[in-house]
């Protein structure tokens, strides 16, 4: 009977150090995937920030590309627009030298007129030269509205000249 005991203690050791060896093992292993674990989600990590910087780069380098052609649109804006005022501010001394040799009844009126569409190409002068390049939305409203301002002196401009010439 002893010797059952002596094996029944052998056995019980036996069982407690295997299972203190697999516990161990498991916690071993867990500690191990979770290092593995952690040492890939930094590498992951690590990625992401260098995808995200790159990100960041390409985005400032559109930023810069579309800033350039905002100011080379406004650049080219302005000079077709300058050269029309100055094209207006010719006609409008040409035509008031036409006018220099009429008659008082027939100048006071053109001259008036010719006041008027002045005022309105130097308003449109000042108004272009004053623009400064702002957000998008009022680039392209500005933009709209000048446009329909500078069609409208050529139409009086037009229409002007026409009436003088009838």
């Amino acid at each position: 009977m002893r010797n059952n005991v002596i094996a029944q203690l052998i056995f019980e050791t036996m069982k407690n150090k295997v299972f203190n060896l697999a516990a161990t093992a498991f916690i071993a292993g867990i500690l191990l995937t979770s290092c593995n674990s952690s040492s890939q989600d930094i590498k992951n990590a690590e990625d992401k920030l260098q995808d995200a910087k790159e990100a960041v780069i390409d985005a400032k380098s559109d930023l810069n590309l579309a800033v350039q052609d905002s100011i080379t649109e406004l650049q080219q804006f302005k000079t077709e627009f300058q050269n029309q005022i100055s094209a207006n501010e010719k006609s409008i001394a040409d035509l008031k030298l036409s006018f220099a040799d009429e008659n008082l009844e027939r100048k006071v009126p053109h001259e008036k007129k010719l006041a008027e569409l002045e005022a309105k190409n130097s308003d449109l002068k000042i108004k272009l030269a004053e623009y400064k390049e702002g957000e998008t939305d009022q680039w392209q409203e500005f933009k709209t509205e000048f446009k329909r301002d500078m069609d409208e002196l050529g139409k009086a401009f037009s229409d002007f000249t026409i009436s003088n010439k009838e």
